[in-house]
């Protein structure tokens, strides 16, 4: 099967580091979604939570990525990456599918 969403190298260290400060259970994960609103329409959400029953399930250097069945129709191509650099430090989304995004890179449409 396809990756529904790929992860750099750089994205899975930090958040590695993140889940093992704030893992809560064996069935916690990061939950990738696509929510209503923003500027453009559409914004990324990005978390650690419980499995849902219909989740897309990926697993990665032990990981687990939880993806709803209505974001992963948003999230299908789209990499996940990690920057640090002098225009802030976060986790970024690459959609080649946005057609149009806003300037804070947290909101797209399709």
């Amino acid at each position: 099967m396809e990756e529904i969403v790929s992860i750099t190298d750089k994205a899975l260290e930090h958040i590695k580091v993140i889940y093992s400060k704030e893992q809560k259970g064996l069935e916690t994960g990061l939950r990738l979604g696509v929510v209503g609103g923003g500027c453009s329409g559409l914004s990324y959400k990005i978390e650690f939570s419980e499995r849902k029953e219909k989740d897309n399930i990926i697993e990665k250097d032990g990981i687990k990525i939880f993806i709803d069945p209505k974001s992963t129709i948003y999230l299908k191509g789209v990499e996940l990456d990690f920057r640090d650099g002098l225009n802030g430090k976060g986790f970024v989304f690459n959609n080649p599918n946005a057609n149009n995004t806003c300037g804070c890179g947290e909101s797209f449409s399709v």
